[in-house]
């Protein structure tokens, strides 16, 4: 059974940081493209940010210079580094595994990053 695990969300002050951490069971971790997504009340999901089975990285350009994505394959972790947060980044956010032969992935519960002025 897939289980994706988000941790580390919380209350912080603007520009304050943040990391998530997603750990990834039942897939074979190593094959999976693993991304960020979030969800803002009201709001459509976005895709903030993925990180490709070689190590090749993309971000929203919300997120470009404040956000890092990274993934331990040994740890069967995916990992987002948020710094300068803003209050705009309030939303839900979501784990995604996905391989390349499926058309939609597995997702995360969601864990809360509220940003406060």
């Amino acid at each position: 059974q897939v289980q994706l695990v988000e941790s580390g969300g919380g209350l912080v002050q603007a520009g304050g940081s943040l990391r998530l951490s997603c750990a990834a069971s039942g897939i074979i971790f190593r094959v999976n493209i693993m991304s960020w997504y979030r969800q803002a009340p009201g709001k459509q999901r976005e895709l903030v940010a993925t990180v490709f089975t070689g190590g090749a990285t993309t971000y929203a350009d919300s997120v470009k210079g404040r956000f890092t994505i990274s993934r331990d394959n040994a740890k069967n972790s995916v990992y987002l580094s948020m710094n300068s947060l803003k209050p705009e980044d309030t939303a839900v956010y979501y784990c995604n595994a996905r391989r390349t032969t499926t058309l939609s992935g597995d997702w995360g519960q969601g864990t809360q990053v509220t940003v406060s002025s």
